[in-house]
């Protein structure tokens, strides 16, 4: 019987098998096809986005001697940057329904090569040849180099896809690799708060990392709000969710206080050093966050994950040589400052009076005679005299100034 049934076995267990095998290349290249619809929607958004920017601050420029502060709304050029910017908010959120998170992220790089590049030819940045060699070289070599790490992270990305309903979702949230995330990003993020809070520890990093942990879990809100939304225009309505709506409240409170710390990191550092540190931490944070919310890198081969972890290496060495030789804008100071001097005591030197105390001799303004200065900035005291009367009445000067010698 056994050996009767064995073929009858075979037949029944053969079109199974061939049906997997069929199906496993049309998945592969669905998911393909996914990954590419998202990367391209994600690189068109951010490059229609550094176009909108240009566009505004060029037409900021144009009027930057108008009195009237906000003349730029009347110009079409700042209303069309507007719109642009829009549209390319809108696609880098719709990418983010098709393609998995770690792969959308690192795509920001598109933008600090576009910005370089449309800073350059658009904006026509003034450059002497004597600086192209040392500042433009390196930005176009930082541009190649963003150039192929988008490509390896487009090839080489993860390739998990799954629905974003509101089971699935919901079943992340209290998986334990992401509640385990989520602490500890709570603990990093309250001692980062302390220490920039009650510290007064205005470090650049610190306040980038601030913004990378709020900016992590936006990305993760993001992906559930844009894939529910795409799950429910396909046909199966997953907007009467509470999961759907607690997301999105999520996605805008992070997003709000994530501009609120990069606000305050505009107003202490240049824009150069923000967008190259901000791009390595956010990015890095946010994969961190996709690889154990929505388990990017679940089943992915070693091979694979070195690529991808290649390619966010050399687009991040790209946007660092990008920003680096950025033109640093060099602040208009309508005085002279104190410190121009050697020897001269300056207001801002932690606290110390400028006006000096009153010794033996005046001084003239806030300069302090001392002898350890050397003598080209020793300044000139005057001397009391008594008064002497002249035997016909004639006063003698109230004072009379001494010739100081190397000696005195």
């Amino acid at each position: 019987m056994e050996g009767g049934n064995s073929p009858s076995l075979q037949l029944q267990q053969l079109p199974l098998a061939t049906a997997a095998v069929s199906v496993q290349p049309h998945t592969d290249s669905f998911s393909y096809k996914e990954n590419l619809i998202g990367a391209l929607l994600a690189i068109f958004g951010h490059l229609v986005s550094s176009i909108a920017l240009n566009l505004q601050k060029y037409s900021h420029i144009r009027l930057a001697g108008s009195k009237d502060p906000r003349a730029y709304f009347r110009t079409k050029t700042w209303w069309s940057g507007l719109l642009l910017l829009v549209l390319g908010e809108l696609g880098v959120f719709s990418s983010y329904a098709f393609a998995p998170l770690s792969l959308i992220v690192p795509l920001s790089a598109v933008s600090v090569v576009a910005s370089a590049i449309i800073g350059i030819i658009f904006i026509k940045e003034k450059w002497k040849p004597k600086e192209f060699l040392r500042r433009y070289v390196l930005s176009f070599v930082g541009c190649g180099l963003a150039v192929v790490g988008t490509y390896l992270l487009v090839t080489f990305g993860p390739n998990s896809h799954e629905k974003m309903t509101a089971e699935n979702i919901t079943r992340h949230l209290v998986s334990w690799p992401f509640l385990l995330y989520v602490l500890v990003e709570i603990i990093v993020f309250c001692l980062l708060l302390y220490f920039y809070k009650e510290r007064n520890a205005n470090y650049i990093v610190i306040i980038l990392l601030l913004v990378a942990l709020l900016g992590s879990m936006t990305v993760v809100t993001v992906k559930a709000v844009a894939g529910m939304m795409l799950v429910s225009i396909q046909g199966t309505l997953q907007l009467d969710s509470p999961i759907f709506y607690i997301m999105l409240v999520c996605m805008v409170a992070t997003a709000v206080y994530q501009a609120t710390f990069l606000a305050q990191a505009s107003q202490l550092y240049d824009s150069a050093q923000i967008s190259s540190i901000g791009y390595i931490l956010s990015t890095t944070a946010a994969i961190s966050a996709g690889a154990t919310f929505y388990l990017d890198f679940m089943g992915e081969d070693v091979l694979h994950i070195c690529m991808f972890a290649l390619g966010c290496l050399v687009a991040f060495l790209g946007v660092f040589l990008i920003t680096r030789n950025r033109k640093k804008p060099v602040p208009f100071e309508p005085y002279i400052s104190m410190d121009a001097m050697p020897g001269m005591q300056n207001m801002h030197d932690k606290g110390i009076a400028v006006q000096p105390e009153l010794k033996a001799s005046f001084s003239y303004g806030a300069l302090e005679n001392n002898d350890s200065m050397p003598e080209i900035y020793t300044p000139a005291t005057l001397p009391i005299v008594q008064e002497q009367h002249g035997p016909k009445g004639v006063s003698a000067p109230p004072y009379r100034v001494l010739e100081h010698t190397k000696k005195e």
